[in-house]
């Protein structure tokens, strides 16, 4: 797979792109209210299985199995969790964008200072 994550910087339609996938998500749903959003965050730890197989099978951990992804593939599964992550908080708030923004703002100034 040659997927790649687009960043929030360089798509004009990220964030549109986010809200599609929730609304999507959102009029098709199995169940609602409590139960609907319980399922949706625990979906993200589902894709973080999903990056955990493939960094296993990129790098042989499994004998019995021998190399069963590639670079790429982790790649793609760790997009999968930044959609996932981004959707899952838009079904928390309609201003995930902002939200996003600040909180980035506040890990980058504690990790990088000033710079």
């Amino acid at each position: 797979m040659t997927d790649q994550c687009a960043s929030p910087e360089t798509s004009a339609d990220f964030w549109t792109d986010i809200d599609a996938l929730w609304t999507w998500l959102d009029e098709n749903q199995a169940h609602g209210d409590q139960e609907g959003l319980l399922l949706r965050m625990l979906k993200l730890s589902e894709e973080v299985g999903e990056v955990a197989q493939a960094v296993i099978g990129a790098t042989s951990q499994n004998p019995r199995k021998g190399t069963t992804h590639t670079g790429e593939d982790v790649q793609s599964e760790l997009c999968d969790v930044v959609i996932t992550a981004l959707v899952a908080l838009r079904t928390l708030t309609p201003d995930t964008r902002e939200v996003f923004t600040r909180h980035l703002a506040r890990v980058k100034e504690r990790s990088l200072g000033g710079s």
